[in-house]
């Protein structure tokens, strides 16, 4: 077989798909290697795709050209718009996926690449000469050579399962730990953290009482994640609500002695923002019920995940608390939740590109960076894939802003804030999520994804008639009048809707306006004012982040930077002013001292 690459792929999760798709799509021949060719995206916890800040995201990865919005669009079994009470630049696309069909579609995808191969097998060892990367070695002796190798190994490196008392190797149920990887990287000098995820119990729906349920319906019709995906015309079914009863929080209260999270037997920091149902009761202990969706897992599964009961409690405490819970008096278990202790790489050995900085060729994404979640993964997957083609194209890497796109943010936030708890996107961390609204994301990035070789003529041309259309539109709403105004001026108003105005307006010119043509005219009208002060708000601050930092200035020895903000910008090494103001412990008197010495050394050369 072949054992010669230009890039290697470790790990075929949502990171490691997107990173693969994206290289071989850019010309390198590129190797995926998984411990099982079987379960390449494979979703390790919930059946769904999206969500509010990760909905943005998939869109963002979809304008680019990634792999994920497609998947899910293929795959999808309930589509919702979360937010929509709330203003355009909150609502974030969510869809419950087939599970099995997802995994499907993406294996399906993946091997539409020219230049992509699946390796099975476990890498034990990377090689590296002089400090580059030069391959891997695989468990059974098989050696594959590349200068480019992207670890994404998710919740896999030296991963330990909990429940209740119990433990096992394993980063997913009936998968087995990458228990080298994280000793290799050891050796090769990189530090080391370790986090915890958790999974909740799934149930036969068989089992479930539904007539007892709150129906949650999905949209209809449907919208779509991808820009070049019509329309979803798969079936598609309901989800439903329960909540937690006072009984099964006593039960909890009871037993928090035999949770693994509780007990001391897991060391390691979980997600905040997605805690364990212990946590929910020992941290709010006045609400007295929490809120469970049961998301059926495919059209076909008996499976039924039990959204929002994470949780490493034991056996015997899991059944009986589920079956406190209205509807599931008699439900089966077919999969016990558990948690899941993993290794991890703190960013601040990373750089913006996602490349190490201690081995050159060597890039990490997904949650081997310490993030949480598929949408997280998948972005940091593809932009690790199109730098490691950059870099064997001797270009500079694709490092988006944080005005341009919610990964920039992501990536931002990872290396000049590494965080000490797994990261998880919210609209709540961008600044500018007024302009990164899951609606416009391919105009701020299906260019830069055509600049980069990503985006295909069909996706362009899709987003090239669309352009134009809405700026015609918008230029004959400019020329029209509504009440003795502007038409484009009366869509501006708070309330108003496109039928308002075009009902006004002569039919030959706008009865024929694609609906998601008219959903953009109608969205930058009404955010028009905020749009322009946050454009000028940006011009101001694209001088510091336009503003490079030279390679070989040796930031340390600049004069009159503070040891604590000279330790810093070593640690990060930041590529632009901008970034440097970004880093947890920087001054804005460190800031303009470092903008002075780097002024008064450009001026000596």
């Amino acid at each position: 077989m072949r054992t010669n690459y230009d890039i290697i792929v470790i790990g075929g999760g949502h990171a490691g798909a997107e990173a693969a798709w994206a290289a071989s799509r850019l010309g390198a021949d590129t190797a995926l290697v998984t411990m099982k060719i079987e379960a390449i995206g494979r979703m390790s916890c919930n059946p769904a795709i999206g969500g509010v800040g990760k909905g943005q995201m998939v869109r963002e990865i979809d304008a680019l050209g990634g792999l994920m919005g497609l998947a899910i669009d293929a795959t999808g079994i309930q589509f919702r718009m979360l937010n929509r009470s709330k203003g355009p630049a909150v609502w974030s696309p969510r869809a419950q996926a087939d599970r099995d069909l997802y995994a499907r579609e993406v294996r399906r995808l993946l091997e539409t690449c020219r230049g992509l191969d699946f390796v099975e097998g476990l890498v034990e060892d990377i090689v590296v000469r002089h400090g580059h990367v030069a391959g891997v070695n695989l468990a059974g002796g098989l050696v594959l050579h590349a200068p480019i190798v992207i670890i994404t190994t998710g919740t896999f490196m030296q991963a330990l399962m909990h429940c209740g008392e119990r433990q096992r190797e394993g980063g997913r149920v009936g998968e087995q730990a990458a228990a080298g990887m994280s000793a290799t990287l050891a050796n090769l000098g990189f530090e080391l953290g370790r986090f915890k995820t958790g999974t909740p119990p799934r149930v036969h729906r068989d089992t479930v009482d539904f007539d007892v349920l709150e129906r949650q319906p999905g949209e209809d019709p449907p919208t779509p994640f991808s820009f070049v995906t019509d329309e979803i015309s798969q079936p598609q079914i309901d989800c439903w609500i329960t909540y937690t009863t006072a009984e099964g929080h006593d039960l909890i209260r009871a037993n928090l002695h035999r949770s693994a999270m509780y007990s001391g037997q897991i060391k390691a920091t979980g997600v905040r923002y997605c805690p364990s149902i212990e946590d929910k009761v020992v941290r709010f202990a006045d609400k007295p019920r929490h809120q469970v969706f049961l998301e059926p897992e495919g059209y076909e599964s008996d499976w039924v995940y039990l959204n929002g009961l994470g949780t490493s409690l034991p056996q015997d405490v899991q059944e009986a608390f589920v079956r406190t819970i209205p509807g599931l008096e008699r439900a089966r278990i077919l999969q016990l939740g558990y948690a899941v202790e993993y290794d991890y790489v703190p960013t601040r050995q990373t750089k913006y590109s996602l490349e190490t900085k201690l081995v050159d060729g060597l890039f990490l994404a997904g949650q081997v960076n310490g993030t949480s979640g598929y949408e997280e993964a998948a972005g940091q997957g593809l932009l690790a894939g199109v730098n490691a083609v950059r870099k064997l194209q001797e270009c500079e890497p694709i490092v988006l802003r944080r005005d341009q796109a919610y990964l920039g943010v992501m990536i931002d936030d990872l290396i000049a804030r590494p965080p000490d708890e797994p990261y998880r996107m919210f609209t709540s961390r961008a600044e500018y999520r007024i302009l990164l609204r899951a609606d416009n994301a391919d105009d701020r990035l299906t260019p830069i994804g055509k600049e980069i070789g990503l985006v295909d003529d069909d996706r362009w041309g899709r987003f090239e008639r669309k352009r134009i259309l809405i700026e015609a539109v918008e230029r004959e709403l400019a020329n029209q009048r509504v009440n003795g105004k502007a038409a484009i001026e009366a869509l501006r108003h708070p309330h108003a809707e496109w039928s308002d105005v075009a009902d006004q307006l002569p039919a030959d010119s706008f009865a024929a306006v694609p609906a998601e043509v008219q959903e953009q005219v109608l969205i930058r009208a009404k955010y028009h004012g905020y749009l322009e002060r946050m454009v000028r708000d940006i011009e101001r601050l694209q001088r510091m982040e336009s503003y490079r930092i030279p390679c070989d200035v040796p930031l340390a020895e600049i004069g009159g930077l503070r040891v604590e903000a000279r330790e810093k910008l070593a640690a990060v090494q930041p590529l632009t002013i901008g970034q440097a103001s970004r880093i947890a412990g920087l001054t804005p008197a460190d800031i303009t001292t470092l903008w002075i010495g780097l002024e008064a050394s450009r001026r000596s050369t």
